[in-house]
């Protein structure tokens, strides 16, 4: 970022700003191509909530969550506009990944492609350590809550969830094995990791707009935040809907196609406490994920679900 600040040209930015040549695409369409990258870039901001049981102080999980988010942004977003100011617009869609190689490697030559390269090496290994730590986490978390099978609290020595860990980074290959039948692995996976990630969210943000409704949980001193909290549950449950609209219907069938087979996981947590597997509420969201898991595998098997 300090090398490419001294090799802005600002004639460069003022096109790319503008459009460029040739560039016809409205602003609506744009927004909406890049809302599944954007939002592939801040998954795992709720990290410091998955790990809170670690935190000594819970005001340092909702620090360290608006720490992250804005350095993320703030990088994000430099990487961005900065790029836009090196080489033309044209130039930049037809890089290959990691583009930032590429336009560091216009700036000083061959080693800034090799530099970003290492770079890109140190980030995906420290990304998949993260993840695969995350992952396991949840299922471990949710085990405890009772809302996943015991076997999933088992920790070694050190405190790992060890039996969590395995479940996960097993059905992560799984996964990793689908790319070989992709013809773009980078785009199918961030899409579908994304598409996957917005259910959640979106049920999340729901879920705390309910509790606005209801009124629930603002009884005494929690009653002082409610306007603040209730908009932002309102404007989080909005934007989250938007995206999964954003996302299309063919990752959202493929979404499916994970979410029916991981129902099993709810129904043993539920044999375990001897409850009835399904409310007629949860039943009908079940049969709706079959039907999107068949409707994804009828569409892969025809090809209108490419990966």
């Amino acid at each position: 970022m300090v090398i490419v600040i001294f090799a802005l040209d600002a004639g460069v930015f003022a096109e790319n700003f503008l459009g460029g040549q040739g560039y016809d695409t409205g602003l609506g369409s744009q927004v909406l191509s890049t809302m599944l990258v954007t939002v592939f870039v801040f998954l795992g901001v709720e990290g410091a909530s998955v790990y809170s049981r670690y935190a000594r102080r819970r005001e340092d999980v909702g620090r360290a969550t608006v720490v992250g988010f804005l350095g993320v942004l703030a990088l994000f977003a430099s990487v961005t506009i900065l790029s836009y100011g090196v080489l033309p617009r044209r130039e930049l869609a037809d890089m290959r990944q990691p583009s930032m190689a590429g336009v560091l490697e216009s700036v000083v030559g061959p080693w800034g492609a090799a530099f970003i390269g290492i770079g890109v090496i140190v980030s995906v290994l420290g990304a998949y350590l993260a993840w695969t730590l995350m992952a396991a986490e949840v299922l471990f978390v949710a085990a405890k809550n009772s809302d996943m099978p015991r076997f999933l609290r088992r920790v070694n020595a050190k405190d790992v969830p060890s039996a969590a860990l395995l479940l996960t980074s097993g059905l992560s290959q799984v996964v990793l094995l689908t790319t070989l039948w992709s013809d773009d692995a980078f785009t199918f996976t961030l899409k579908l990791c994304t598409s996957l990630s917005l259910v959640p969210y979106l049920l999340a943000a729901a879920y705390a707009l309910r509790l606005g409704v209801t009124r629930e949980t603002y009884t005494g001193a929690a009653a002082r935040g409610y306007a603040r909290e209730f908009t932002i549950a309102a404007a989080a449950t909005v934007y989250t809907l938007f995206l999964v609209v954003a996302a299309g219907a063919q990752f959202l069938l493929l979404s499916c196609i994970v979410y029916a087979p991981g129902t099993v996981l709810f129904l043993l947590a539920r044999r375990e406490r001897q409850q009835r597997a399904f409310t007629p509420v949860e039943l009908g969201l079940f049969v709706l994920v079959v039907i999107g898991a068949v409707a994804g595998i009828v569409g892969l098997a025809t090809g209108w679900v490419r990966i």
